[in-house]
């Protein structure tokens, strides 16, 4: 069995405990991005996800800041097809890889808003920033794997002698992790992606998808390769009242017109409208303490794990039963947040799943 590992996730947009007072109740500052990466690597999570979209700061500057500013945390940071060019971004993953001693992993994004890409100059539709992306890892892995300079004619790029130094040092080189919905997005992930994170969803319907996912790496040569994980909020109190109370909360006087601007940002993304239909269909709990009620206010991961300790890590132990390996996780506030799963939730899983969790540092 793959050991298990845990993510948190850095707000750069903000912080909040209410969604009607507005994301960034908690302002984007150093203090408080110390605050959350020191209190996610005392509570032994092992890579950080930094979000891209226009509200957030750049994923880039903050991910190398931050990295000189923490000890042991891996940065996630993401890849976009059409933002930087894949020599130069090689060489960023690498030079990055080399400095914080093999601190970095790639987070592939491609089925993001069509309104941010626009707003952005992106021209490439859906389809194409697939296609873009595939080819742009590709390029990518053969600059870190291949002894001679790489000449490459595709269909959006052409190399002459290419090269990247320095070299990876993470072999072969840093892990790829990708979240998406789409047959796209699971073609991609079949192919290059050592981690395929879901967003929540019932296990029963994850254990499907996954299947499916391994069946077409196989056809690849990857069945082995490629590995499961969740993209899950967290809420946990002392007691599953504290807790509901909490999540309710978050989304508490949040206005149908919000709403619709979340669903209109997102209409092009599979895996938000999955989590938006789960909303629609239950009305908020998808599962046993499994509650797709912040839909209503953000977009991304809208799917919370709400209770106590033992509720908590009995939902992340189903996934855990089917197969899934990395939890990329977040909560309300991040630090406090990352602090109660530590605390609470952490030390259940660890004597569950023994030999499995790294040591605490």
């Amino acid at each position: 069995m793959r050991p298990l590992e845990f993510g948190w996730y850095l707000p750069t947009n903000g912080d909040t405990t209410s969604y009607a007072e507005g994301p960034n109740v908690v302002p984007s500052s150093t203090a408080m991005f110390d605050r959350v990466v020191s209190a996610a690597e005392a509570a032994g999570f092992e890579y950080l996800l930094v979000p891209v979209a226009i509200p957030c700061w750049e994923a880039w500057v903050t991910t190398a800041f931050m990295a000189g500013r923490s000890s042991s945390i891996r940065m996630l940071v993401a890849a976009r097809p059409g933002y930087i060019n894949p020599v130069m971004l090689a060489k960023m993953v690498t030079t990055f890889d080399q400095l914080t001693g093999g601190r970095i992993a790639v987070n592939l994004i491609a089925g993001q808003s069509e309104a941010e890409n626009a707003a952005d100059g992106i021209r490439y539709g859906k389809e194409d920033r697939y296609a873009l992306m595939a080819e742009e890892v590709a390029i990518m892995k053969a600059l870190w794997t291949g002894e001679a300079p790489l000449d490459w004619e595709g269909r959006f790029h052409t190399l002459r002698g290419a090269r990247v130094i320095p070299r990876p040092l993470q072999q072969p080189h840093p892990r790829f992790y990708l979240g998406g919905g789409s047959r796209q997005a699971w073609e991609i992930s079949a192919a290059h992606a050592d981690v395929h994170l879901f967003w929540g969803d019932r296990p029963e319907t994850i254990a499907e998808q996954m299947a499916e996912i391994r069946g077409m790496a196989e056809g690849q040569g990857r069945g082995e390769a490629i590995g499961f994980g969740m993209r899950l909020q967290i809420i946990c109190r002392e007691t599953e009242e504290e807790a509901w109370a909490a999540a309710h909360e978050l989304v508490r006087d949040v206005g149908e017109e919000r709403s619709a601007a979340v669903r209109a940002n997102i209409a092009n993304s599979v895996a938000n409208q999955r989590v938006q239909a789960l909303l629609a269909e239950t009305g908020g709990l998808i599962a046993p303490n499994l509650w797709a009620g912040l839909a209503k206010a953000r977009q991304g991961a809208g799917v919370a794990v709400v209770g106590n300790p033992q509720q908590c890590a009995d939902v992340l132990q189903r996934f855990i039963a089917i197969g899934c390996h990395s939890f990329c996780l977040s909560g309300y506030l991040h630090d406090e947040e990352a602090e109660r799963f530590g605390r609470w939730v952490r030390p259940i899983l660890a004597e569950r799943n023994p030999g499995r969790l790294a040591p605490l540092i």
